[in-house]
């Protein structure tokens, strides 16, 4: 997976939970739950899109890799 492709699956997966989400906004480097107030389900369901449009598990202890957009990015362009 490309690095474009990954970014695109990360925001089509958080247009679904947060359809107000200005891609342009979104600082790729600052924690998402803080800059779109995400709660934890949010952040679950946005986890599970993920996991399903990478066709790759995301285990516990990688988590915290998503909490920004680089770190998603990066994750998924080594894993899926």
């Amino acid at each position: 997976m490309t690095r474009e492709q990954a970014r695109q699956l990360i925001f089509d997966a958080l247009v679904d939970i947060a359809p107000e989400v200005d891609r342009s906004a979104v600082d790729d480097a600052v924690d998402l739950t803080e800059q779109l107030d995400l709660d934890s389900m949010d952040y679950l369901t946005w986890m599970i899109a993920i996991s399903e449009g990478a066709g790759v598990e995301i285990p516990q202890r990688d988590v915290s890799k998503f909490l920004t957009v680089d770190g998603a990015v990066s994750y998924l362009t080594e894993h899926a």
